[in-house]
């Protein structure tokens, strides 16, 4: 990939985290402790799944998954447990920290789009806020979950069968029966999201419900 190309996806990833951060300074403690959309997370801890996430470096992702056993939800736990905070406001300021930074395990650069805006997503539904995510973000972390294995967290298998066609953006992937709605809603029920798929529709609506 070239610099250029590079310094854009960052500046998206950086803009991400710091929406994030203001968003999460208006939170309560009660708010910081609902559950989240990502399945058995509440909100502190999706918040310190990112700084663990904006932490990792290439070296430090190998280490950690070997030391996990090569199991990618322990190590993900063991994440959380370390980057979450005493209280909210110590969670918070860790994701501060690590707004600017430009660390990333050994995956595509868009990986980091699809962290920050997915996991904004499982925080800011789980507490009422939105927010208007800009449109290449959205479109870059979809394609790379299209291409990307189930075993890793994607949805290219699930793209064999359904295609999903965005009503806002000029996007059109897959194969099948065809499902259609707001390109942030395909991008979350691809990524497991079930929330998201009263905001769809099509006859491939049906087939992506079963996958997802």
């Amino acid at each position: 990939m070239k610099s250029d190309a590079k310094r854009g996806i960052w500046r998206m990833v950086h803009a991400e985290r710091a929406a994030l951060t203001d968003d999460l300074a208006r939170l309560d403690a009660r708010q910081w402790d609902a559950p989240s959309l990502c399945e058995g997370w509440k909100v502190r801890d999706v918040a310190a799944h990112l700084v663990d996430t904006a932490r990792t470096t290439r070296i430090g992702f190998v280490a950690g998954l070997v030391r996990a056993r090569f199991d990618f939800d322990r190590q993900n736990a063991r994440g959380v447990e370390r980057e979450r905070g005493a209280s909210p406001q110590e969670t918070l300021e860790r994701l501060r920290r690590v707004v600017s930074r430009t660390a990333t395990p050994p995956a595509p650069l868009d990986t980091r789009l699809v962290e920050e805006v997915v996991h904004g997503e499982d925080i800011r539904r789980a507490v009422g806020l939105v927010r208007a995510y800009p449109q290449e973000a959205v479109v870059r972390a979809l394609r790379l979950q299209a291409r990307t294995p189930a075993s890793f967290g994607g949805a290219k298998e699930m793209l064999a069968s359904v295609r999903l066609t965005a009503a806002d953006a000029d996007l059109s992937i897959g194969e099948g029966p065809e499902v259609t709605g707001p390109v942030l809603s395909l991008l979350l029920a691809v990524s497991g999201r079930r929330a998201a798929l009263d905001e769809l529709g099509g006859p491939g609506l049906s087939v992506l419900a079963a996958t997802s």
